[in-house]
């Protein structure tokens, strides 16, 4: 089980907070919880909110000793956060553990001096004031979420989710993390380039979003789909669906085919024995040198040390040892 402190820091944004228990908490791997989330904060006790509510916290920062991960949700703090806190991550991150934050949380580790020298992000409205407090940090302000080195970082409010389908994709496979998103009823994982901020589209010319389209070519990505199939089923021009397009997912089609098939080799991959080139030509990669280098671009891994990392129930369907 994968040990994870979440770090309450006064006024706490209640959202955030909870975020990380949902997301994880739904997280099983044969029947038993892949996580343990334990809510810790300075002064155990009350803790005061951004919002009407009143929390209890029961933990102390103890419960960071034997954390894997620490995630260090929003607050309204900037220049008050309790010493101990800093203290207390600056030595979770020495020794290598993972240390993330959601929204306003980045505050938090810049002021502990972790993301100094490192890419990160935050809530896009905070930015600016972001940018001149810690200029040491490159910030990106138009992303989800950040993973430099040990210390991840997220945007605000539901970009935390977007951050611990991430974790839950990098500690136990995309088809489990599919299946958390399905559980939270969240959109499916998102990559972290996508834009934080999308613009409200104008109502388009069908009346309807590109959903329908979008769930469509989910169903057809082992075809060679096109940006002009695409517009073709959205009954509209290409130059229409991709600015539609953009402005309902931050990313242009191809970008969103290409992360959608990645996503459906990754789950090939771990829940079949299927040879490469059949895995390749299911997802719609078509090739194994193809599928070879946007996986290893994405995970860091060959096709073969990606199955091995995170192969869960094998199916009889395939067979065969075709490496890549």
């Amino acid at each position: 089980m994968h040990r994870v402190a979440v770090i309450a820091v006064p006024p706490a944004t209640t959202f955030d907070l909870s975020i990380p228990e949902l997301v994880l908490g739904e997280t099983t791997i044969d029947g038993h919880a892949g996580y343990q989330v334990r809510v810790c904060t300075a002064r155990p006790g009350p803790v005061a909110t951004s919002s009407s509510l009143e929390i209890t916290v029961t933990h102390g920062l103890e419960a960071i000793d034997d954390a894997d991960t620490v995630i260090v949700t929003g607050t309204g703090a900037r220049e008050d956060v309790d010493p101990r806190v800093l203290s207390v991550l600056r030595r979770a991150s020495a020794a290598g553990r993972r240390v993330a934050s959601i929204c306003t949380g980045a505050f938090v580790l810049a002021q502990a001096g972790l993301l100094d020298g490192r890419s990160a992000t935050t809530y896009w409205a905070k930015s600016e004031e972001f940018s001149t407090r810690f200029p040491a940090v490159k910030l990106r302000p138009d992303v989800l979420y950040v993973e430099d080195g040990n210390v991840l970082t997220s945007a605000g409010l539901s970009a935390g989710i977007d951050l611990c389908l991430h974790l839950v994709r990098t500690d136990y496979g995309a088809a489990t993390a599919n299946a958390v998103a399905r559980l939270v009823v969240a959109a499916p994982v998102r990559p972290g380039g996508q834009a934080q901020f999308i613009n409200t589209p104008l109502p388009p010319e069908t009346g309807t979003s590109l959903t329908e389209t979008r769930t469509w070519a989910l169903d057809r990505l082992h075809e060679p789909l096109t940006r002009a199939d695409l517009a073709a089923h959205a009954r509209t021009s290409v130059r229409t669906l991709t600015r539609r397009f953009h402005a309902e997912t931050g990313l242009t089609p191809l970008q969103w085919l290409l992360h959608q098939r990645v996503l459906r080799a990754q789950e090939l991959l771990e829940t079949t024995d299927l040879p490469m080139d059949q895995v390749a030509r299911l997802s719609g990669l078509a090739t194994t040198d193809s599928l070879r280098q946007h996986l290893s671009r994405r995970t860091g891994l060959t096709p073969s040390a990606y199955r091995a990392a995170f192969t869960q129930h094998p199916s009889s369907a395939g067979s065969g040892t075709t490496t890549a």
